[in-house]
């Protein structure tokens, strides 16, 4: 047998379990002679409900940092193109707004000394949308994909990285077939062997009969929390801020007289929201609600309402919004659900879970495998629990929008948004919104900060021409942000005309 520097055991396989194997692993092959002995221990009888899951941007950039092939991934899980987020009637007025993820800001260095977000201002000034100056606005508006057909081969459209649309039972079978050299071990882990001094977990007693000895433990065991849940780790909840605590998730057939939108659809209803996730043979959706404003079949009489068309719910899931006071204790991490779980309105658990992926891998594996943990486990959990409140943070101002047409959202409009959130959204009144407004993680680790946090607030009619014009008073840099922006808007809408269609896209993924 190969030497190793050590036994990583991932409890749990799914998306968290195989993206932190392939993660951990990459690190350590890239340094390290000889290599921790990596396995991932799934249990062999945990079903899915699988009906649909969303990403951010850097899940694409961690697939081509694993080496995988886009198309490869298209075709092998029914995954599709992800470009932002349409939220429906969570204004007053009940319009809709688009929430791209991408960032025009980025393609230019800003003038004089505008903020790093001046075209964003820029267009808030003159009157009109944020989101209308990003070229995935126009993709999502056209149902296209960030790719063009030629005789050469497909042509990339944009500078930005998109996101996906995936079912998680698929995604974690593609994912599990693309880890060589990780042990996958079928068995249900049933208790642990602790060391009596230190508390750290030795081994792992599995249901059949084996003894697997271990050095470090990544739970990835969802929900059930089964190896953190013993060490003593306690739920901090935010069910005071996100008080959706049901979703009832369903299928539907696809609308084949329209493409495929490349974006989740976000529909506000009268006890929470409804969302909406295409994958490449059906849609997934979900009501996701509070019931101490409807029952669930009150939830699902308002959903077949809203549809016009009777559904299968497929279970009720019951949320506890939240975190764990410490994601790491001893000598075992929690990542994934295991660590936390929001509402899913922003794609929030996959993106956790590849952050807490890279703060692991910062440093190499090896030092997982022993030694004393209490600084790094100290640093990890100040990080991540930062990562997760800022998140329920920028969930929670999603509810800002005015809406009191029902009791649900009069209790939200006045006790739902949290105060650091009312203080921050009557700050932008006056102030424009800048990148020094939020708490950047360390080592600029990818979060939810302005650039996703102003297309939400303007979406919701919250940012006035005011403040943006003292962003930019200058009137010499208005007109070279205008110039910008209208050269921008012709290569956007040339590059959206020039696309394939989503649909069209995917099927020659699938062919190819």
């Amino acid at each position: 047998m190969q030497k190793t520097n050590g036994h990583i055991a991932i409890i749990g396989g799914g998306t968290a379990g195989w993206l932190a194997a392939l993660m951990l692993q990459k690190a350590a092959s890239a340094h390290e002679q000889p290599q921790p002995r990596i396995s991932v221990i799934e249990s062999p009888n945990i079903p899915t409900v699988g009906v649909g899951e969303g990403s951010t941007s850097v899940f694409r950039q961690v697939l081509f940092d694993l080496g995988i092939d886009e198309l490869e991934f298209l075709r092998e899980t029914g995954a599709t193109i992800k470009f932002g987020i349409r939220h429906a009637g969570w204004r007053r007025d009940r319009k809709a707004y688009l929430g791209p993820i991408d960032d025009p800001n980025a393609l230019t260095q800003p003038h004089r000394n505008a903020p790093s977000n001046w075209l964003h201002h820029a267009r808030i000034r003159a009157g009109k949308s944020a989101s209308g100056a990003h070229l995935f606005s126009s993709l999502m508006n056209m149902r296209k994909a960030p790719v063009a057909k030629s005789d050469e081969g497909l042509i990339p459209l944009s500078p930005f990285h998109h996101a996906y649309h995936f079912d998680q039972a698929r995604l974690g079978k593609f994912l599990a077939r693309k880890a060589t050299g990780i042990e996958h071990i079928l068995t249900e882990v049933e208790s642990l062997e602790r060391d009596e001094s230190t508390g750290h977990i030795k081994s792992l007693n599995c249901s059949d009969d084996q003894s697997i000895p271990v050095d470090f433990v990544i739970d990835c065991t969802g929900f059930r929390r089964a190896i953190i849940g013993g060490l003593g780790a306690t739920w901090h909840s935010y069910s005071s801020m996100l008080p959706l605590n049901k979703a009832m998730p369903f299928w539907l057939k696809h609308d084949s007289a329209k493409d495929m939108a490349p974006f989740t659809d976000a529909q506000a209803l009268d006890a929470g929201w409804m969302w909406s996730i295409p994958l490449q043979d059906r849609t997934g959706c979900g009501y996701v609600f509070s019931d101490a404003h409807v029952s669930p079949e009150q939830a699902q009489a308002e959903v077949e309402a809203h549809l016009r068309c009777k559904i299968e719910p497929r279970g009720l899931i019951s949320i506890d919004p939240g975190r764990l006071d410490k994601a790491w204790i001893g000598n075992c991490v929690a990542m994934g659900l295991s660590q936390s779980f929001l509402e899913p309105l922003e794609a929030t658990s996959i993106h956790g879970t590849i952050v807490q992926a890279l703060i692991l891998t910062s440093e190499q594996p090896s030092s997982l495998v022993g030694g004393e943990y209490d600084q790094n486990a100290e640093s990890y959990n100040k990080i991540v629990a930062q990562q997760v409140d800022d998140f329920a943070d920028f969930i929670n101002i999603h509810y800002a929008g005015g809406r009191t047409d029902s009791e649900f959202w009069r209790d939200v409009s006045s006790d739902g948004i949290a105060q650091r959130q009312r203080v921050a959204i009557e700050k932008w009144q006056t102030s424009p919104m800048i990148s020094q407004d939020f708490e950047h993680l360390p080592w600029r680790l990818p979060h939810v900060e302005e650039q996703l946090y102003l297309p939400v607030l303007d979406g919701l009619g919250l940012l006035p021409k005011s403040a943006s014009k003292s962003a930019i008073p200058d009137i010499a840099t208005v007109k070279e942000a205008r110039k910008l922006l209208e050269k921008q808007s012709e290569d956007f809408g040339k590059a959206s005309r020039q696309a394939m269609g989503h649909r069209e896209y995917l099927e020659f993924a699938c062919n190819s």
